[in-house]
């Protein structure tokens, strides 16, 4: 239905009367009138029953006054949503993610996004990733991003990347003479694992057993930070995505060989938000931020 129809027939429900609904809207009462006539000979039924000089809904009409308040409603998020996204001076967004992209791949996103809408508030919250997705749902998050999240229904996809897994290692080491390296030249260097916890170790694990390779880390950690720096300092090498090593690789600190093994699979990168409500324009704003900024990470 047109704006303006709906616009007349809730303000005539309102007001009781054909003529004072015109003085509401500042018009004449026979174009509020030739509004509602227009309306129930397109419905094909009365939308009034006319007692007494006074106008009382039909069963038809509360149907059609359901749909129209409900019309307005969302008339009116869109509106706000266009107010707020062309000048967006404040608001509010929070991101449930994991603390491996909390630590390595956003700190970069948050900047920048940070010194383009400084009136934008951030909450980034570092849970496990049975708690991402559930922080969503439950309205403590607008956004959840996180890898290799289990298909959930009430959720609606942003963006979906493949992150392929790589060796880590310093500056120099002997796996940096190929373009590639695959798991069983890993393991004869010390292992720095990520824990059975971690979304990319049962990938790791479903791979070393496909290729009937023992494995027995040095060290297993929750902490991809704490897997780099590890690294950095020379205490063995580490199997993580390229993403999570992309500013070592950019500040030449770590290099990032990557695995040619054909039962290795890669990491999936979701961005995901309820299906159910669109997020807010300050939430939209930074979601579109961070798929940019992942496109930029996966050009060539």
């Amino acid at each position: 239905m047109h704006a303006k129809v709906i616009r007349y027939f809730v303000e005539v429900v309102r007001a009781g009367s054909i003529r004072k609904a015109a003085e509401q809207l500042h018009v004449v009462p026979t174009a509020v009138n030739r509004q509602i006539l227009n309306l129930e000979e397109e419905l094909g039924a009365p939308l009034f029953e006319r007692i007494h000089n006074a106008l009382k809904l039909t069963p038809v009409g509360e149907i059609v006054l359901a749909h129209a308040r409900g019309t307005l409603r969302e008339f009116d998020l869109v509106r706000q949503r266009i107010e707020d996204m062309r000048g967006l001076r404040q608001g509010e967004v929070t991101l449930a993610t994991t603390a491996g992209l909390a630590d390595a791949f956003l700190p970069a996103v948050v900047q920048r996004f940070r010194a383009a809408h400084p009136g934008i508030q951030l909450k980034l919250l570092g849970l496990p990733i049975a708690a991402v997705l559930r922080s969503v749902a439950e309205g403590d998050a607008d956004l959840a991003l996180a890898y290799d999240v289990p298909g959930t229904a009430g959720f609606r996809t942003l963006f979906s990347s493949e992150w392929p897994i790589g060796a880590v290692v310093p500056p120099g080491h002997p796996l940096t003479a190929h373009a590639t390296t695959v798991l069983a030249e890993c393991v004869g260097y010390p292992l720095i694992l990520p824990a059975p916890s971690l979304s990319i170790r049962p990938i790791l694990d479903a791979a070393f057993e496909r290729s009937a390779i023992r494995v027995s880390p040095v060290v297993e950690t929750t902490s991809t930070a704490l897997m780099r720096r590890l690294v950095r300092d020379g205490g063995g090498i580490t199997l993580l995505n390229r993403l999570d090593v992309d500013e070592e690789r950019n500040d030449g600190t770590l290099v990032f060989v990557p695995l040619r093994d054909t039962t290795l699979g890669a990491q999936t990168l979701t961005l995901e938000t309820r299906a159910a409500q669109p997020p807010s324009a300050a939430a939209e704003l930074f979601a579109n931020h961070v798929v940019a900024c992942l496109d930029d990470l996966l050009a060539p």
